[in-house]
């Protein structure tokens, strides 16, 4: 049973129907002057004018990429080489928690072009201060970078707070918005952000696309130069089945939004609620309420992260340890230890999200399946002490 929703989601059946159409007989290169051509550019931007009414904004501020990786990288490059390249700038904020989509990217530029970057704490649970955001904020700051929900512990951050705090500096907001999309509202008005990072595979759309909302007025340095394609933002030949099925899946998200999120929550707590209750030496990781709604995490005393995963894999349960682009890693997560726990708590953590296809008896197996893995796994742990 498949409980790492917030690694990848199953394309839905309908976002696959709706893309077919643009593989075999839509097929021209939308940037052709010819019938084929601009049949395929009125799908591209009919798929844009889709996805800006979601994030309320208009449909020359949505940028398609190849996903949620390539939406930080062009925002945080973006805008830090256009200040670069106007004498300005040279400093961003950030927090310790973030995707390493953000985190990797600042520190390149640390690295290679000398950007200097303001870290801000987080608090137990993962939340950062609009207080910190503002203060860490300085003249020369080019860009603050918060992500909208954090992918190990699934804490929701006050973004429209520490947007605003941003922008009471004069300094422009970044968030990556990617495990957010499909749960939580992503109006960028009420949000406050000048860019927001989408993925599709995240809500039961395509992998390789990927959504970057541009405000209006902020200017970014292409990081993937050529030809003119996405406002001159993104050059290559548009992907127009997956640009279509990006915004169909969107689309859906929110047109049923009221269905999914409720189930993503009763389910979320049902699993929480019933682990708790059942193994003993288990914290819930991240904020009890102000969380992603399906998403639940944990640490876990006496058992390491990826045997655990070993266990519950060969019955049947797929999980994560915190993040998936970090299962396999020895290393304790860096975001659990952000939060202040212990290395040898962080070892032992363990990511269990829900999706629309999830019942109650898939909680129930799973919670039993957890259980006897973790029991197994603290026997056998004490046996090779004695």
């Amino acid at each position: 049973m498949y409980l790492d929703h917030s690694a990848t989601t199953p394309t839905d059946p309908r976002v696959v129907a709706a893309m077919l159409p643009y593989f075999t007989e839509v097929y021209g290169n939308a940037s052709s002057s010819h019938h084929f051509g601009r049949e395929a550019e009125a799908a591209i931007e009919n798929a844009r004018a889709t996805v800006a009414r979601v994030l309320n904004c208009s449909p020359n501020e949505v940028i398609f990429t190849s996903g949620g990786s390539e939406s930080d990288n062009l925002a945080i490059r973006g805008v830090v080489w256009d200040d670069r390249q106007r004498s300005r700038g040279g400093h961003v904020v950030t927090s310790p928690i973030e995707h390493s989509a953000v985190s990797k990217t600042i520190t390149q530029l640390q690295d290679e072009i000398g950007l200097q970057a303001s870290v801000v704490p987080v608090d137990r649970f993962g939340r950062v201060s609009a207080d910190d955001t503002a203060n860490a904020c300085r003249p020369d700051t080019s860009l603050v970078s918060i992500m909208l929900v954090n992918n190990e512990v699934g804490t929701v951050e006050p973004i429209a707070e520490l947007s605003a705090a941003a922008r009471r500096r004069g300094t422009r907001f970044h968030t990556d918005a990617v495990q957010g999309a499909g749960q939580l509202p992503l109006d960028v008005q009420v949000l406050g952000v000048d860019l927001l990072s989408l993925s599709a595979h995240k809500f039961y759309g395509p992998k390789g696309i990927g959504i970057l909302y541009v405000r209006s007025g902020v200017e970014l340095l292409p990081a993937q130069t050529g030809g003119e394609h996405e406002h001159g933002l993104r050059a290559g030949t548009e992907a127009t089945p997956l640009i279509v099925g990006a915004a169909e899946a969107l689309r859906l998200a929110y047109d049923e939004f009221e269905v999914h999120v409720p189930h993503y929550r009763k389910h979320r707590d049902w699993l929480v609620e019933r682990i708790l209750d059942r193994i003993d030496g288990v914290q819930l990781t991240g904020h009890s309420t102000e969380r992603l709604p399906g998403h639940a995490s944990f640490v876990i005393d006496g058992v390491e992260s990826n045997i655990l995963l070993m266990h519950l894999d060969m019955r049947g349960v797929a999980a994560s340890s915190a993040s998936a682009c970090k299962t396999g890693n020895p290393e304790p997560s860096g975001v659990l230890m952000a939060l202040g726990y212990s290395p040898q708590e962080a070892s032992g953590s363990l990511r269990l999200t829900v999706g629309r296809q999830t019942t109650e008896a898939d909680v129930d197996y799973a919670v039993e399946a957890l259980a006897e893995s973790v029991a197994r796994i603290r026997k056998l742990s004490r046996e090779r002490v004695l």
